[in-house]
């Protein structure tokens, strides 16, 4: 599967909203090592490590192969803080001392920059069994299944937030993305133009901030936005180009999510028209060994 998708994307590079040739590989690779980078990190992680301490090798990690910017810098969210419970201010999603403890479910979330191409992903785990968070992995799939399909079928952000967030409810779960500001479950990434020195701001790189500044701009003179969320500016269809997803559930204080690139193209092929940039992740990976299991 995973090598059906590198061939497909390369031929498909060409037909992002008629801009310019696309590599999407460069995309896939920084995406790749991100996961790498959550996956070797949990690894590592022990009772008592702080949601500062596990951002921080995250930052580390990316650091010593070559990250130097950054969408926004790395996350970790520690027990009831998956659910994001009681956030009511964007200053909560930053790390705290919180401490992982056994049994708890915890979410690594990065945005790293490689080479000018972006990636945003999410990681859910636990420090050993979570049996309400394996739950809400394994049904997280559906979501992914649902996005792709809408998105196929041209139906506007809105519409398709709304379907996500019903499927949400009929399997008894919280729609934790609201939380977000704007409430968006995704945003559209590109290219971000290199530089020697490359600042953050409020944990963004401004480098991402520009851009995504730029793109509002576009967006709102030629009716489009670049952030999928619940609102009237997302009342349109799917805008070609790469899109960050990351639906996330909620129960009882235990949240789960992933969050990986959704590639749409201008070609009229449904199955052309939208695909994930990479079948080969974790959390495909897992729900592929649950179905064989």
């Amino acid at each position: 599967m995973a090598g059906d998708t590198r061939q497909r994307t390369t031929r498909l590079s060409g037909r992002l909203s008629g801009k310019p040739a696309v590599d999407l590989s460069g995309f896939r690779e920084v995406q790749r090592l991100a996961y790498e980078c959550a996956e070797e990190v949990a690894a590592q992680l022990r009772p008592g490590v702080t949601e500062r301490e596990a951002a921080r090798m995250q930052r580390a990690w990316l650091r010593e192969r070559g990250v130097r910017d950054w969408l926004h810098l790395p996350f970790a969210w520690f027990g009831d803080r998956t659910a994001f419970t009681n956030f009511r201010i964007p200053l909560q999603f930053f790390p705290t001392d919180r401490k992982l403890e056994p049994g708890m479910p915890f979410i690594l979330d990065m945005a790293p920059v490689l080479n000018g191409c972006a990636a945003d992903i999410g990681y859910s785990g636990s420090l050993g069994l979570n049996p309400v968070q394996d739950r809400l992995m394994a049904d997280l799939q559906a979501h992914r299944m649902l996005i792709l399909e809408q998105v196929r079928e041209r139906l506007s952000l809105r519409e398709i937030y709304e379907n996500v967030e019903q499927l949400m409810n009929r399997q008894g779960y919280a729609n934790r993305h609201r939380a977000y500001p704007f409430g968006v479950i995704a945003h559209k990434i590109d290219r971000i133009k290199e530089r020697r020195w490359s600042p953050t701001a409020f944990g963004f790189g401004t480098q991402s901030l520009k851009g995504l500044a730029g793109d509002m701009l576009h967006g709102h003179r030629e009716g489009w936005s670049p952030l999928w969320s619940p609102y009237h500016f997302s009342d349109h269809p799917p805008q070609p180009g790469l899109w960050a997803v990351e639906p996330h559930l909620g129960f009882r204080g235990t949240g789960a999510k992933f969050e990986e690139i959704l590639v749409v193209t201008d070609s009229l092929d449904p199955q052309e028209s939208a695909f994930w940039l990479d079948d080969d992740l974790p959390h495909v990976r897992r729900w592929a060994e649950e179905r064989a299991a």
